[in-house]
């Protein structure tokens, strides 16, 4: 069997150098896709596709039969062929290394190195990440001059931080991990003003016995202000929207 491994930035690129290396059309051959490619986000988590390329039985089978009828002269160069054979899985063999180190890579390591490589992109080089763990959870708790940068508006920048990094955290963690992030203890602070705020809209929506929304915000936010007002008797609070978009109100309760 003829076969080759090969490694391009995309399936396609991937598939064509390996036709081109193994000298058949794509017609005779069958591709396994052992990865796909992976442009990343801001040049960061990016890599390339990976394919398996085998030569058709039916075609190699012609191979060796037109291989057998040559004349003697040409009989002298099948050595030459066979080795070209068995050297494709020695090719194969070259990028098996590749894929163990990958296996090794610690998925925490990974993720703070990603975060790093996005706050250095944004202009922040002084980012300090500790993290601790306790079973699938896993906490950043990161810290900077420029924490503002990496909070953003409302904590918006940091929840996409969080989004992204978890994807990253996830890509090589041997089982599903739950990551929340914190820049200098923004969401203690932010639960606090949400729960003042809750108190004091809960307040108005009984004085003015009318339904009072809050802004579009992130559902464990959304939990903040549910959690703060569960034991309220002479309120009630549902979320409405879709998401990206869904919000919180507060009815008094007829």
């Amino acid at each position: 069997m003829k076969q080759t491994t090969q490694i391009g930035a995309t399936v396609e690129e991937a598939i064509s150098l390996a036709l081109q290396k193994l000298g058949h059309t794509r017609e005779q051959v069958d591709v396994e896709v052992l990865q796909e490619g992976k442009k990343g986000f801001l040049g960061f988590g990016a890599r390339n596709a990976e394919v398996r390329v085998t030569v058709k039985e039916i075609v190699q089978q012609q191979v060796d039969q037109e291989t057998t009828s040559d004349s003697a002269p040409d009989v002298e160069e099948q050595p030459i062929v066979e080795k070209t054979i068995e050297n494709e899985p020695v090719l194969a063999n070259e990028d098996q290394p590749i894929h163990h180190e990958q296996q090794q890579v610690d998925p925490i390591e990974e993720a703070k190195e990603y975060l790093t490589n996005i706050a250095l992109g944004m202009g922040i080089t002084d980012l300090t990440i500790d993290h601790e763990t306790d079973g699938k959870h896993v906490s950043f708790k990161l810290s900077s001059e420029k924490a503002a940068l990496l909070i953003g508006k409302r904590g918006l920048t940091l929840n996409a931080l969080q989004h992204l990094t978890q994807l990253i955290l996830n890509k090589t963690a041997k089982s599903f991990m739950i990551l929340q992030m914190d820049v200098e203890d923004y969401r203690e602070r932010r639960q606090v003003a949400l729960e003042q705020l809750a108190l004091r809209m809960a307040d108005k929506a009984l004085r003015t016995r009318k339904p009072v929304s809050f802004e579009p915000m992130a559902s464990y936010e959304r939990k903040i202000i549910h959690n703060a007002l569960a034991n309220r008797i002479d309120i009630e609070t549902h979320s409405e929207g879709v998401e990206p978009n869904r919000y919180l109100v507060i009815e008094p309760v007829k």
